[in-house]
């Protein structure tokens, strides 16, 4: 059964991983590493990791570690990340869902750095979105709302009259204390229960409509 859901927006912000680039393969491999090299439950690991900036993953992982040493492991697997591309692929729908967006205000918003969003974008063949806010943008990482509010900003647009895209629970609170309606995309997204849920990007559509707003079509199920 399907469901479909029709919502207005003044801009829309995206997040990268698990929005429109799937990069699962690649941070499975290096958790999944972290997790060994520490003592850790790789499938536990996991559970945290998606959508957080790596030290603040790190600080809900062992919280008794200098936050400092959180930072420098940070760094290393930023440049691990970046160096992989091996299985970065677009969400399904993520181009054509982006083409759509031109000449609409639209932003990136995500919790990887410039190199690592820029290679995994172009790993994808995903065009970077003129608006871009990365992990050099923000003092503190999802499930913060400062990037959604930073983005919004950018753009010259209300909170309340922004949509975020998100896949992950950490991303989907972030949007919400952002004060954002929040469109769930794929299998992560759904059970924290965001606005409205799709499987993927084939399952929305984005038209302009009269007086700068858009119109947004997603279809559940």
């Amino acid at each position: 059964m399907t469901d479909t859901t029709v919502l207005t927006a003044r801009a829309l912000l995206l997040d990268m991983d698990g929005t429109l680039v799937n990069s699962d393969a690649v941070v499975e491999r290096i958790w999944r590493r972290w997790a060994d090299r520490h003592g850790l439950d790789g499938d536990e690991v996991m559970k945290v990791v998606h959508g957080r900036q790596g030290y603040a993953s790190m600080a809900v992982l062992l919280p008794d570690r200098p936050m400092a040493q959180n930072h420098a492991d940070n760094a290393r697997m930023l440049a691990e990340e970046t160096a992989d591309m091996d299985g970065v692929v677009e969400i399904p729908g993520a181009a054509a869902f982006l083409a759509s967006l031109a000449g609409l205000p639209h932003a990136l918003v995500t919790s990887a750095d410039v190199a690592l969003s820029t290679a995994r974008m172009a790993a994808a063949g995903l065009p970077l979105p003129d608006v871009r806010v990365t992990a050099e943008s923000v003092g503190a990482s999802k499930p913060d709302p400062e990037g959604f509010l930073k983005g919004a900003a950018e753009l010259g647009v209300d909170p309340a009259d922004c949509l975020v895209f998100e896949d992950s629970g950490a991303g989907i609170a972030a949007g919400r204390s952002a004060g954002m309606r929040v469109v769930g995309v794929g299998p992560r997204a759904g059970v924290h229960r965001p606005d409205a849920w799709v499987a993927d990007l084939t399952r929305v559509r984005v038209e302009g409509a009269a007086g700068g707003e858009m119109r947004i079509t997603v279809v559940s199920g």
